[in-house]
């Protein structure tokens, strides 16, 4: 039987946990040095030995573990994730019977009881994202309970817990009948190809589902859209279906070209209507500044980080400078929508870098709209970093 450690909460902290914060730092407890093999359960205790919570310990770069319950009695056992795993599940039962969406998260780590867990159904296949190797200790016992509870086609897996927090490139099937990919999931009604033996992106962003609809159903009808960071092109899609003239999709990686015209395709959308420039965004607003091109609607959706050879860009220093960028090449009354994943700051510091960016420019603007996660993606009142999502849709005045 596994021994539970003890973890002794500094007195400044106690407030925190116990109030329900479900993240547990290296400098919020006295004696980490306890902690020796991922996967072990703690109990958080306070300066007086009364206890806080029990977790489990797997090294992320958020911290050290997370929180699962508040019962000193309660057992981590298959019993504890089926039924974290079975609530998750009825919270969600809309989408199980939505006949336009078939892909969608039914477990959202923290924010369903589990951090470090994930889980995403695409048409029947299950994906399962590991992000310690502590929660990974746990599988057997995680898909014991989706044998009992999920009405699966396959399991399919990704491990993100090497020495730099990647992705584990290795066979990622586990169980069921092995899919043929591209799979073709339904998001309101669209279609998008996925894959989930090619790497650790699967070739759609869940949690921008609510974006992309509202894309396709108010903003793009005869417009014409720019969609940088494009990856494989699903806010172009969405542009298309609802009447875009013409969508611009760019990005720096080159097997975006290929993907997006796959997007297309399985829409029944002439790509070759379409643009589709692989070019580092930066040097793509300089082209179209010195060409004189003018969008109608912009999507900005950068990676928080990236590096590329010519510049690196982080979203919590440079977005102002990609906002301006934008504005420069935006028709008046046209709209941006800009969107980061960045969990480092929240909506307020992100509506600063739009406002400071127009203001720099002697631009004004108006806030159509402002998006976080989808419902889908429980978000943990206690840990409102988890809502890391930030969509701000944006009109150029003049």
């Amino acid at each position: 039987m596994t021994t539970t450690i003890d973890l002794y909460v500094k007195q400044q902290q106690i407030a925190k946990y116990k109030k329900g914060y479900p993240l547990i730092h290296n400098e919020v407890v006295t004696n980490s040095e306890e902690l020796k093999k991922e996967g072990s359960i703690f109990n958080l205790r306070d300066q007086k030995n009364q206890f806080i919570a029990k977790g489990y310990y797997g090294k992320q770069n958020k911290g050290l573990g997370w929180v699962l319950s508040y019962k000193q009695n309660e057992k981590i056992d298959f019993v504890f994730f089926k039924t974290k795993i079975e609530q998750a599940m009825e919270k969600r039962k809309n989408f199980y019977m939505d006949p336009n969406t078939n892909a969608f998260r039914i477990f959202n780590g923290e924010g369903d009881g589990v951090g470090g867990l994930t889980i995403d159904n695409f048409d029947g296949y299950y994906l399962i994202n590991w992000y310690s190797e502590g929660i990974y200790t746990f599988k057997d016992v995680v898909i014991r309970a989706l044998d009992e509870l999920g009405d699966y086609r396959a399991i399919y897996q990704k491990r993100r817990f090497n020495t730099k927090g990647q992705y584990i490139d290795d066979d990622d099937f586990v169980k069921g009948e092995r899919g043929e990919f591209p799979i073709i999931v339904q998001e309101n009604g669209m279609n998008y190809a996925v894959y989930l033996n090619d790497g650790a992106m699967v070739g759609i962003f869940l949690d921008q589902r609510d974006v992309r609809r509202v894309i396709r159903d108010k903003y793009a009808n005869g417009k014409n859209v720019l969609n940088t960071f494009s990856y494989t092109g699903a806010f172009s899609i969405a542009a298309a279906v609802g009447g875009a003239l013409k969508t611009t999709s760019v990005d720096l990686a080159k097997r975006s070209k290929s993907k997006t015209i796959e997007q297309f395709s399985v829409n029944g959308i002439d790509f070759e209507q379409q643009d589709i420039i692989v070019m580092d965004v930066f040097d793509y607003f300089k082209y179209a500044k010195r060409k004189k091109l003018k969008f109608d609607l912009v999507v900005l959706d950068p990676p928080s980080f990236a590096r590329s050879k010519k510049r690196t860009f982080s979203t919590a220093k440079d977005y102002p400078v990609l906002i301006k960028d934008t504005i420069d090449i935006t028709e008046k009354d046209g709209v941006i929508v800009a969107s980061t994943n960045n969990a480092t700051f929240g909506m307020k510091k992100f509506k600063g870098f739009i406002d400071k960016a127009f203001k720099e420019m002697n631009v004004t603007y108006k806030i159509l709209e402002e998006h976080t996660l989808p419902s889908d993606f429980s978000v943990y009142p206690s840990f409102p970093q988890g809502d890391y999502l930030k969509v701000v849709i944006v009109q150029k005045i003049g």
